[in-house]
């Protein structure tokens, strides 16, 4: 768990930092001081209300035993089998088959799947992809991925703004023309250096620790596989145009290349599923 902690605090501390830099370049010792207490409130935005704002950037709509009766059983027997509170539980209603957990601890945790996923996937294979978002849950490592998706949207409105400031600045003459072109560039390199402090071992932990969950480490190997096969082809538009919250999800949503594959910190399909399958 203190690794966790640790680990969030290093990413905390790093947007700052990196807010701090940005507001320098754009407004010197001002703009510096500015974008620090920015920075510190969109942590704390972040720490207490982030997983509300993905879930409702992806119109997630929370279900209950009423309205989804299968996944929410599935959910608590799970949660159970864990030792873990009842978590939320949404359905969004998207044709790619994905699912992601969120929240800042297990007891303010919530689990989203798409319609797709359900139609895709047997109870068994969706079972096996629950209790992957559940081991995230139990991991502490949901908060994390909701930070970095949130902050690493600001990132790119501060880069926006350096931009118009900078052109500002150079229209009046007293600017650096060359500090828009660095605002642009360092913006995605700081949205990807976020991507790449979520490790990559996140992920292979969630797999172990759902099969163990589970019990069934095959069950979540066959759902990789159909998941992978099916959401190449097919788009989920939101993660699309918020290529920051890919690492939240248990496969690459994104369907575009070039600079979105940047985004991806998943490991590759085949080496997970061999993974769980060696398991027994």
């Amino acid at each position: 768990m203190f690794g966790n902690w640790l680990k969030t605090g290093i990413l905390m501390a790093g947007i700052v930092a990196l807010f701090g830099a940005m507001g320098a370049a754009i407004g010197g010792q001002q703009g510096m001081l500015i974008a620090l207490v920015i920075g510190g409130a969109m942590n704390f935005f972040a720490y207490w209300f982030s997983d509300k704002m993905v879930l409702r950037m992806y119109n997630a709509q929370e279900v209950d035993e009423t309205s989804a009766p299968q996944l929410y059983r599935m959910v608590k027997e799970l949660a159970g089998r864990a030792d873990l509170p009842m978590p939320r539980v949404y359905l969004i209603d998207e044709a790619q088959p994905n699912a992601f957990a969120t929240g800042r601890n297990p007891e303010h945790a919530a689990v989203a799947a798409t319609t797709g996923i359900l139609q895709l996937l047997t109870p068994r294979e969706l079972r096996g992809v629950m209790a992957h978002e559940l081991a995230h849950v139990k991991h502490r490592d949901i908060l994390v991925s909701t930070v970095s998706a949130t902050i690493a949207g600001a990132i790119a409105t501060l880069a926006n703004f350096g931009m118009f400031f900078a052109g500002s600045q150079n229209r009046e003459g007293g600017g650096n023309p060359l500090l828009a072109i660095v605002v642009m560039i360092f913006a995605p390199i700081a949205a990807m250096l976020i991507q790449f402090a979520i490790s990559r071992t996140r992920e292979f932990g969630a797999d172990r620790g759902g099969a163990e969950i589970s019990g069934d480490p095959n069950a979540l190997a066959d759902a990789l596989a159909k998941i992978d096969a099916y959401a190449r082809g097919i788009p989920l538009p939101t993660a699309d145009a918020n290529p920051a919250t890919a690492q939240m999800m248990i496969m690459n949503p994104l369907s575009g290349g070039g600079l979105k594959g940047l985004f991806s910190t998943h490991p590759s399909t085949e080496e997970r599923i061999a993974r769980l399958r060696a398991m027994r």
